[in-house]
């Protein structure tokens, strides 16, 4: 699977876990919605900065947001 589904799929676990809608963590992140939709969906290559925002954002650390299986092992 492409790194950019890995990471869309990763970021919408947390905000559905966190009851969050795309708008509500688009302004918690300080980044536009659509932008959360395409990186969700994987459409978009997010940039690290945005990444790291998206994390904060979701109250989740770098390390626990990449502890999963999707990015153990394997290639993308």
């Amino acid at each position: 699977m492409d790194i950019r589904k890995k990471i869309g799929l990763r970021i919408k676990e947390y905000r559905t876990n966190l009851k969050l809608t795309q708008e509500a963590l688009a302004f918690k992140a300080e980044i536009d919605k659509t932008y959360v939709n395409e990186v969700e969906n994987g459409k978009r290559n997010i940039s690290v900065i945005n990444l790291e925002k998206l994390i904060s954002a979701l109250d989740a650390s770098v390390k626990d947001f990449f502890n999963s299986e999707a990015f153990s092992g394997g290639s993308n």
